[in-house]
């Protein structure tokens, strides 16, 4: 059209052009506006609960099972913070001047029996089919938020790293619910099984006071973790499958615990259904969680992408001579995961569980071939 135009013509379509471009760019400008505004308060919409979950607070969770009974003393019980002060097990003090309250050294057999925890679990779990994973701890906002976790909130627990968009995992969960992120599963892969070793780490803003002391609520802690991908039929077999491996756990280590069906005000964005392990804690005269499993059913696969393509046989009136199997419409898998270990806490039961008299503890059987041959702590003689 240049040559048909005078030059004043075409300036004016040039021009209005340009004016359209930039009109464009305002809107698509607008449009991611509008699309992160609907993404946050689309996530504020939970999953939905099970129709068993009882419902109101944390303490209208009701008691499915109770194993053991507190064990009785005939001497002044200690809590874990004597016992790792007498035993040498523990430093919080130089931890604090290093990187702040809530942190801790482990020292001599504290650390023995971290490593002594975490792979008698991984060889326990393993047992049961899974894979075992070390994950990332590092990962995009993007995860953390599609697992259904809140990075950037007021009252977030997430470490989130400034001038990225990354945050350090406060679950193994989340790296491992983002190993198939935007990916098709064949049907014949499910169920996925995955126990993974990681560290962990919490802000855990507003925790304070004694019933949170020592090694019960700190920033950084390893933990073992159960994650299992599954058809959405199965995930409540799935589930039951998951409690019966933390019980049988903690049950082979003698601890005296409960299981909880959580309320549904204690349950999180992605829990269709939890269901918490409570242990006795001598030392600290109460209950503490020490695992909690969850079906999360599609509320992360959805937000994740992560579907399956099941396979149906084709109708034979059709395709009599043809052996293969026709493809079925994609579909989202379930989710669930659960706590095989959490390290600090399992060192609380154990040494406030185990202590005798003369200020030692006893190791668990269990655990001894995975702490050369070791019976006993023993106080340190100067």
């Amino acid at each position: 059209m240049k040559g048909k135009l005078e030059p004043s013509e075409r300036q004016k379509l040039v021009q209005e052009g340009k004016n359209l471009k930039e009109e464009v760019a305002t809107l698509e400008e607008d449009l991611l506006k509008l699309k992160d505004e609907l993404q946050e308060e689309a996530q504020c919409i939970p999953n939905m609960t099970h129709p068993d979950v009882p419902i109101g607070a944390e303490d209208c969770a009701t008691v499915q099972k109770m194993v053991g009974n507190p064990r009785e003393f005939g001497f002044p019980v200690k809590d874990h913070l004597q016992l790792g002060k007498d035993l040498d097990l523990f430093d919080f003090d130089a931890a604090a001047e290093v990187s702040g309250s809530k942190f801790y050294y482990l020292k001599n057999e504290a650390v023995m029996l971290e490593m002594g925890l975490v792979n008698w679990t991984l060889s326990e779990v393993m047992k049961r089919g899974f894979t075992p994973l070390t994950t990332p701890e590092i990962v995009r906002s993007s995860v953390v938020e599609k697992c259904g976790f809140q990075p950037r909130g007021e009252n977030t627990q997430v470490y989130s790293i400034d001038g990225s968009d990354q945050c350090l995992i406060g679950t193994a969960e989340i790296p491992v619910g983002g190993i198939h992120m935007e990916s098709i599963l064949s049907e014949s892969l499910l169920p996925l099984k995955y126990v993974a070793y990681s560290h962990c780490f919490r802000t855990e803003a507003g925790a304070a006071g004694a019933a949170t002391r020592g090694l019960y609520r700190v920033h950084q802690f390893s933990k073992m973790e159960m994650f299992i991908l599954c058809r959405p039929e199965e995930s409540d077999s799935y589930h039951e499958e998951l409690i019966k491996i933390e019980e049988d756990l903690f049950a082979s280590l003698g601890l005296h615990y409960k299981t909880l069906d959580m309320a549904s005000e204690d349950l999180g964005a992605p829990a269709y259904r939890k269901f918490d392990i409570e242990a006795w804690m001598p030392g600290l005269n109460r209950y503490g969680e020490i695992s909690s499993a969850s079906n999360c059913t599609d509320y992360q696969s959805r937000r994740l992408g992560i579907r399956y393509r099941p396979f149906s046989e084709p109708p034979s009136s059709t395709t009599p001579n043809n052996p293969k199997k026709s493809k079925s419409p994609t579909k989202f898998v379930h989710t669930l995961n659960a706590t095989a270990c959490a390290v600090p806490r399992m060192i609380i039961c154990l040494l406030e569980n185990y202590q005798q008299e003369d200020g030692s503890v006893i190791i668990p059987e269990p655990l001894r071939p995975y702490m050369g041959g070791r019976q006993v702590i023993s106080p340190k003689h100067r």
